[in-house]
Order: structure tokens, then C-alpha cells, then sequence
């Protein structure tokens, strides 16, 4: 058996987000949904527990608006969900903070997470969590094995993949290729609606980081204009060649 716990997030719907004069996002009748890496993550879970028995535990930090995402883990097969609330913005410090303060309540054997979130991109939670609880790190994985105590993964790098393995307990972190999520039934999300949700209330008291700004850099780049197409494509040609020397 194989006790795992995933970390989900719920975000605001950035496909419906627009942008102010000056680039800071406009939230502000933006509905929220579940990450779409939290469903792969939630699904690599799921898939552990079916193939190798245990037990799925979804941990949330945010708002209370977190309880419909727990509801629609629940319909994926999540079997038990903490929601803490109190807490609405993305420094990943405090979200480890607070993650941790639960983690080290449960009995697990492995803490599966997205690699990044789709808010921040700051890809630093998992190296926190795995930090904070004092064990090994399996990163950006496209696959994942069991054997015995032993967790393999196929780890995705820029020029080429690594196997990696290592003893339970583990955190493994997932990339968006490692599955397709699925598509709970309408009797199984019908049951989720009546699980019992576990409500904790943050203590932002140990919050001593402030973000200060999370938006992205301007950029400013060079354009070139040419209203002849013969001559615009002779152009982006010997771009194109420098660029591949």
C-alpha cells in the first residue's frame, strides 16, 4: 500500500483574466477553477492508489472558495481533503509554511505536486516541501514506478531525460505530459458534493516575506517594417541562418 498526499491549487481562471493601462492583471469577477497541473498531479495519485491500494489525501492553502476544487478532487478519487484557508496570495515561502504545518500531521509515503503553478511559474514549492520534511526530491517527472519502497521517474531535462529513483518518502513533482486526467462520472461527482471537507485556518503570523511586485518584466524589441513581402522574407532568412551558426 502506498499512502500519498497531493498538493492542489486553485487559481483564477486566467483564460478569462485581462490586463490595466499599466500590465497589472484586473481580477476582480474572475471565477476560480482547479489547476490544470493539479489535475495531472491528482491523477498520477489516483493512478498509485489503484494500482497499488493506499490512500489519496488532497491538501489545499488559499480561501474558501478552495472548497469546490476539493469537491471536484474528491470526484477524481481523492479520498480525504485538508483546506486551509486564510490566505490569498502566491509567495510559495508561506504557502510551504503552512503545507508543512499539516504534512507533518499525516503518515504518507509520497507528496505528488505540480512542478509549477500556472499564476507564478516560480517552480520553487516542491524544493521547499522536499527541504522542510527533510526528504529526497523527484523533479519535472513524465513517469512514474514503484518497486517495493522504491519510486522511479523518468525526470524531463532540456536536452534529454533521466532515469532517477529514490526511498520512500518521497516528493515527486509532475509535469503536464505525465498523464491525461479523467473525466469523473456524474454519479461520482455527485458523492464528492457530500464528503466532509477538513477546514484549517491559517496563522499568517510567520508571513516576514512580502512579494513585492509579480509582474512580468516589459520588453521592449526592435521591429522592422517592410511593405514589400520579398524583402521582409530575404530579411527574416538571415535572421533565421544567424541565428542557427
Amino acid at each position: 500500500m502506498v499512502n500519498v498526499v497531493v498538493l492542489i491549487k486553485q487559481i483564477i481562471d486566467i483564460d478569462q483574466m485581462k490586463t490595466d493601462s499599466e500590465g497589472k492583471p484586473i481580477l476582480t469577477g474572475i471565477p476560480y477553477r482547479l489547476e490544470n497541473l493539479s489535475k495531472n498531479a491528482i491523477e498520477a495519485a489516483v493512478r498509485i492508489k489503484e494500482k497499488n491500494g493506499g490512500k489519496v489525501t488532497g491538501i489545499i492553502f488559499g480561501t474558501e472558495a478552495g472548497t469546490s476544487a476539493m469537491k471536484e478532487s474528491y470526484a477524481m478519487g481523492v479520498d480525504e481533503g485538508i483546506l486551509i484557508t486564510g490566505y490569498k496570495g502566491s509567495n510559495p515561502q508561506v504557502t510551504a509554511k503552512a503545507i508543512l504545518t499539516y504534512l507533518k500531521q499525516i503518515q504518507f509515503d509520497m507528496v505528488i505536486l505540480g512542478d509549477q503553478s500556472a499564476d507564478s511559474y516560480t517552480g520553487m514549492l516542491p524544493g521547499l516541501i522536499s527541504a522542510g520534511l527533510g526528504i529526497p526530491l523527484l523533479g519535472n517527472a513524465n513517469n512514474i514506478a514503484i518497486d517495493g519502497k522504491t519510486v522511479r521517474i523518468t525526470q524531463v531535462g532540456e536536452a534529454e531525460n533521466v532515469e532517477m529513483e529514490a526511498e520512500m518518502p518521497v516528493v515527486v513533482s509532475v509535469t503536464q505530459e505525465i498523464n491525461e486526467p479523467r473525466l469523473p462520472p456524474v454519479l461520482q461527482i455527485m458523492a464528492a458534493g457530500r464528503k466532509p471537507i477538513r477546514t484549517e485556518k491559517f496563522d499568517g503570523s510567520f508571513n516576514n516575506v512580502n512579494v513585492i511586485s509579480n509582474l512580468a518584466p516589459k520588453s521592449e524589441r526592435k521591429r522592422k517594417v517592410f511593405e514589400k513581402v520579398d524583402e521582409g522574407i530575404a530579411e527574416v532568412v538571415k535572421v533565421l541562418k544567424e541565428e542557427v551558426r
